[in-house]
């Protein structure tokens, strides 16, 4: 059960190793593009690639006669009666009980976390609670942006995935130590607020999705790196660099609202900055 590209290489790996995958489980096709025309997900186009059954609703897995759920970010909570009849595990990207939730690996980077990992773990009714059966750490390295580190952590589930079914899944062990939480992440977490240090801001450009405020509209900030401090109040910009409460962060890709994604340099120029301007 799985919905989007991370869920890929899980699923052609359990194929790949000659599991017998009875039922895929996926999101509904979504509207996309600007014809809004109906677009299966990534799941379920590798499913229909390798001709594997596909379904929408989690009665196909009650019917399916499985006797194991393998769940790779499907989204959504699996009911109670559900897990009673169909033992399930979960491909999670962290290192349990560090980082429940919906965004293990964004929050991971924005704490400012060295190592990481992916664990196969029980599933339970609560979010994931459940015992662990198996984990691997993965390096989290001081350029790595949400999707490099993302990939990284699916080629390990991956083949932890493959070798613990392999093996055969064996006593679990309970969660150790106090829970951090994922949760979801929101415009308000990726605003760039230039009073902060600039280790702080940068580790919020390499989630993705980054922005800030110039002219009064919005700007995306897609890459930058740490610079030295430059004597300006905070948020002032000086050349390609803002300054910050600590540090100053260099622009490298931005995008102005309604425009494309660009090199600095061309922004600069066709934004034409003065100095004294500045951002946020």
């Amino acid at each position: 059960m799985g919905t989007p590209v991370a869920s890929v290489r899980p699923l052609l790996a359990l194929h790949e190793a000659g599991h017998d995958i009875v039922v895929v489980v996926t999101g509904e096709d979504r509207r996309r593009g600007r014809r809004a025309e109906p677009s299966p997900s990534p799941v379920k186009e590798a499913a229909l690639g390798l001709g594997l059954p596909v379904a929408h609703d989690l009665d196909a897995v009650r019917d399916s006669g499985a006797d194991l759920g393998v769940v790779v970010a499907y989204g959504h909570l699996i009911p109670a009666d559900l897990l009673a009849t169909v033992p399930m595990v979960n491909l999670h990207f962290s290192l349990l009980p560090r980082w429940r939730g919906a965004a293990p690996v964004e929050r991971a980077i924005l704490a400012g976390d060295t190592t990481t990992g992916v664990c196969v773990m029980a599933v339970d009714v609560e979010l994931d609670t459940g015992a662990i059966y198996s984990s691997i750490e993965v390096p989290i390295g001081p350029d790595d942006t949400a999707d490099s580190l993302r990939d990284r952590l699916v080629d390990a589930g991956a083949g932890l995935l493959v070798e613990t079914l392999g093996t055969g899944l064996g006593e679990p062990r309970q969660q150790e130590g106090e829970p951090t939480y994922a949760h979801k992440m929101e415009q308000a977490d990726l605003e760039l607020d230039w009073s902060r240090p600039a280790g702080e801001l940068e580790r919020i450009v390499r989630v993705g999705g980054a922005w800030t405020t110039f002219r009064g509209r919005r700007l995306k900030v897609w890459a930058a790196r740490l610079a030295d401090g430059v004597d300006a109040v905070p948020g002032s910009l000086v050349g390609d660099t803002v300054a910050t409460r600590e540090g100053a962060l260099r622009l490298l890709e931005v995008q102005p609202e309604s425009r494309g994604r660009q090199p600095v340099e061309a922004w600069l120029v066709g934004a034409r900055t003065e100095p004294g301007e500045s951002l946020g």
